[in-house]
């Protein structure tokens, strides 16, 4: 007789379809053209590719460590190329035992909580919301969407900047603050950088590698789906320095290896036309038009939050990221709103929204 993990049976919410959420129009030319390009040479016996390295073919690992990172020591050999984002913050946990303390923001992404319920590392749900098992760092109106530190230790600690769904951006003391809990308590956070080429704000961080000390606490997880459209095409980035290690007992162990060794069980990598593709992005005339292309986006978004606000509604985010997080009920044609409720008990009473539609 089959056995099923009735760990999945215990989600206090449906699965959520998001065929439609976060599009951000189509490839731009130069990654269209990339793309094309590199599609033919799979085409001929002298250029076509077999499998790739399954950390990522160095051509591109090489091209975000020296535009991304630069200055900050993040090395080519550090960075993991993946399927997106959403795969590698699923994923991760899978690091930790059961037993392992996770520290998640509300609201947030139900990913976050979702992966954990999936594992079974999690207890029955509250009736409060949520989940037992589960440290909550409520992000409210009160402390103006920022997580602060809570008074117990955590090993996994989930954060985002601008954070999901709120919008607002982590500033440089918050993220400081943040490191030295995890050192203090020998945690792990996991960064999601997923819109950070949207950070406007001058003492928000785009790296949480800016911080001093983070490379030996944090992962850090980014998507070109946000800033080059790729949600069709699906590539993303994560980072694992060498530096990160953590104490099981009596003994150090290194992120980046066990990361590795489980991609290298997992996954078959990246296919190459995809990965030429992103690599076309740090072109300069890539650069260029994702500039234009997150210009446009930001335009959009803040042209939604001045007309809410002249209407009387409160309004965070589009500022910092393409969404805003809005409090009260709203219904309106031509804008992606979804409930704050989907993002957890201290989404109650907002609803997220963002501009739809192509570019």
């Amino acid at each position: 007789m089959v056995k099923l993990n009735h760990h999945y049976s215990k989600l206090n919410s449906n699965p959520q379809t998001s065929s439609t959420e976060d599009f951000f129009g189509p490839l731009t030319p130069t990654v269209a053209e990339a793309l094309e390009n590199a599609s033919r040479e799979m085409g001929s016996p002298e250029t076509c590719k077999g499998y790739g390295p399954r950390q990522g073919y160095p051509f591109l690992r090489e091209a975000i460590a020296s535009h991304d990172y630069k200055g900050l020591g993040i090395e080519s050999d550090e960075l993991f190329i993946s399927d997106g984002a959403t795969t590698d913050l699923a994923n991760f946990q899978e690091i930790f035992g059961l037993e392992s303390r996770v520290a998640v923001t509300d609201p947030a992404p139900p990913l976050y909580i979702d992966v954990h319920v999936m594992a079974g590392r999690t207890r029955l749900p509250l009736k409060t919301g949520g989940y037992g098992g589960i440290v909550y760092l409520p992000c409210t109106e009160k402390n103006r969407f920022t997580p602060e530190i809570p008074n117990r230790p955590s090993d996994l600690i989930y954060l985002s900047s601008p954070t999901n769904p709120t919008g607002v951006a982590l500033d440089r003391s918050t993220l400081t603050g943040w490191v030295h809990y995890a050192k203090a308590n020998g945690a792990v956070i996991l960064f999601d950088g997923s819109y950070e080429a949207y950070l406007r704000t001058p003492d928000a961080p785009r790296s949480i590698y800016e911080i001093p000390g983070a490379k030996e606490v944090a992962v850090e997880v980014r998507s070109f789906s946000k800033t080059a459209g790729f949600t069709g095409l699906r590539c993303s980035y994560t980072v694992v320095p060498h530096a990160l290690k953590v104490l099981d007992g009596h003994r150090l162990f290194s992120l980046h290896s066990l990361w590795t060794q489980r991609q290298q069980t997992k996954s078959n990598g990246i296919s190459y036309p995809v990965q030429k593709a992103a690599a076309a992005l740090y072109s300069e005339k890539g650069q260029k038009e994702i500039r234009q292309r997150i210009d446009q986006v930001l335009s959009r978004a803040k042209a939604l939050r001045d007309q809410l606000t002249q209407q009387g509604y409160k309004v965070y985010g589009g500022i910092d990221a393409p969404f805003l997080w809005v409090k009260g009920p709203f219904q309106e044609k031509g804008i992606l709103a979804t409930p704050g409720s989907h993002f957890g008990p201290g989404g109650e009473g907002f609803v997220r929204l963002q501009p739809s539609g192509a570019l």
